[in-house]
């Protein structure tokens, strides 16, 4: 086990950035934002003094889709859930969620995970049941994860935005979500809205996002 610390802390006049080494998958969010909040190559790497507003430095670390970068505002303002809880199904990659979530198991110390997380789907992450980009990897014959995202299901109507979303994992099992919640397509489509569903997180339904019971014959195993 490494001894180097997972979460960093880039202190600020008017705002606190942390960055939490376990939840990162390098979307880039971060480093494409305008302006010089993040800096590849400086030293530090992130600098809330040179970003602007406290309001500014929160709206870029609020666009990481997994929860690595949180922030505490010296004003006391704080993030908030959105009005609607989502699941984006991401073109070959993982569930990202946003909302008030509540994943059960999920470590105290990672509070970014609260309101947005990027949950493994295609069953191979290493740090489960958050993504750890293995969906990218080849080896021993195994193909990097496939599946564009595209969801058939509608789902209900309407629902009552917003309220708790709870994540529970089954052993050996999918990702039990209860709470009202939006799912949408790899493409931007909003395709499904409900209350309760099981979603796939062994990689091997036939019915993605949804679990099918794949996870039995695949032999799938996960706390």
């Amino acid at each position: 086990m490494s001894d180097k610390p997972s979460i960093h802390e880039y202190p600020g006049d008017q705002v606190d950035v942390s960055w939490d080494g376990r939840l990162c998958i390098h979307v880039g969010e971060c480093g494409r934002a305008e302006g010089p909040l993040f800096t590849g190559g400086r030293n530090p790497w992130c600098d809330p003094n040179v970003a602007g507003s406290a309001a500014e430095v929160a709206e870029v670390c609020e666009r990481c889709p997994t929860g690595a970068l949180t922030y505490v505002r010296k004003d006391g303002e704080l993030e908030r859930a959105p009005g609607r809880n989502q699941v984006v199904i991401s073109n070959d990659g993982p569930l990202y969620f946003t909302g008030d979530l509540q994943i059960a198991g999920a470590p105290e110390d990672m509070s970014g995970v609260r309101f947005r997380a990027a949950l493994c789907r295609c069953g191979r992450s290493a740090n489960k049941p958050f993504c750890d980009n293995s969906h990218r990897a080849a080896s021993d014959g195994v193909e990097p994860f496939h599946d564009a995202g595209a969801v058939g299901a509608a789902g209900q109507a309407s629902i009552d935005e917003g309220g708790p979303l709870e994540i529970k994992r089954v052993p050996n099992g999918p990702l039990l979500v209860n709470g009202s919640f939006t799912i949408v397509t790899g493409a931007g489509r909003v395709a499904w809205r409900g209350t309760r569903h099981a979603l796939c997180r062994c990689g091997a339904s036939t019915n993605k996002p949804f679990c099918d019971g794949s996870h039995k014959a695949a032999g799938f195993t996960a706390e």
